[in-house]
């Protein structure tokens, strides 16, 4: 199949690429499978088609918010080689859980109400007073004290420190759990995620992956008939593994660099 829907059609056409059935492909099976595995997992790390940016809500429950209040951090022991001397260091555990799925959280969406107006709140009074004709009437001076207003919130309130490492995928929020919020509110979270290609059956005709799949099935056909370079075979042929594996080497080296230089996306996407 050209156009590969599925993991397997996927692996038949990289197959199929390297000259199968005219020739044969000597890897295993299981070989492939964690070749595309490989590939599936750079492609996820470093494509922007490989991920979505989007957002998740979490509903903090009454056992959240006492675990999340309690005082019972995790402790480790740190022993002086030189001294013998010992200390603890506490950590609190103050995070959530979030999907395996999920390679980067870049915000948590603040804990506030402005999404609603009321008759008291200035942006209200500025609209009603200011903004009551858009055609002879200037908003620059009201994006102005709307950037103003935001500065303030940002100096006086500030904005929830959050840490994340996709290996554990915990989600750490260092606030006050007691009362920053209630049980039954929601955290929301700007977050960056896989795209599931079992899902989302696109991902496997993607032209990178394709590629990239099959300068791996290279390399591993390579590595495999080198242990037997030099060997005559019948009729002649003389096998040359190390030649395949230079040259997938090659190919698999420009397809990164490929990939780094003009798929990925900025680095800021990982902060938080």
């Amino acid at each position: 199949m050209a156009n590969p829907t599925t993991r397997e059609t996927l692996k038949q056409y990289c197959l199929r690429n390297l000259g199968k059935p005219v020739i044969e492909i000597n890897i295993s099976d299981d070989q492939a499978e964690d070749r595309i595995d490989e590939a599936v997992q750079f492609f996820s790390q470093y494509h922007y088609d490989g991920i979505r940016r989007t957002y998740l809500k979490y509903k903090l429950t009454s056992a959240d918010k006492t675990r999340l209040a309690a005082i019972n951090p995790s402790t480790e022991t740190a022993t002086d080689s030189v001294s013998g001397n010992t200390t603890t260091w506490y950590e609190d555990n103050n995070y959530l859980v979030v999907p395996q799925t999920v390679i980067s959280v870049i915000n948590i969406f603040p804990f506030s109400d402005k999404g609603n107006l009321n008759l008291f709140d200035v942006r209200y009074q500025l609209r009603l007073n200011d903004l009551y004709d858009f055609s002879s009437t200037s908003i620059i001076n009201y994006d102005l004290v709307l950037r103003h207003l935001d500065f303030l919130d940002h100096v006086l309130v500030g904005e929830k420190p959050i840490r994340f490492n996709q290996h554990d995928n915990r989600l750490y929020i260092d606030m006050d759990w007691t009362n920053d919020l209630t049980t039954d509110e929601y955290i929301v979270i700007e977050c960056y995620r896989k795209l599931d290609p079992a899902t989302y059956s696109d991902v496997w005709n993607d032209i990178f992956l394709k590629r990239y799949v099959t300068a791996l099935f290279k390399k591993q056909w390579g590595a495999n008939l080198s242990k037997f370079n030099g060997v005559a075979m019948v009729g002649g042929v003389t096998l040359n593994g190390q030649q395949i594996f230079s040259e997938a080497i090659q190919d698999i080296d420009k397809l990164e660099q490929e990939i780094r230089s003009t798929y990925e996306l900025n680095p800021a996407m990982m902060i938080g």
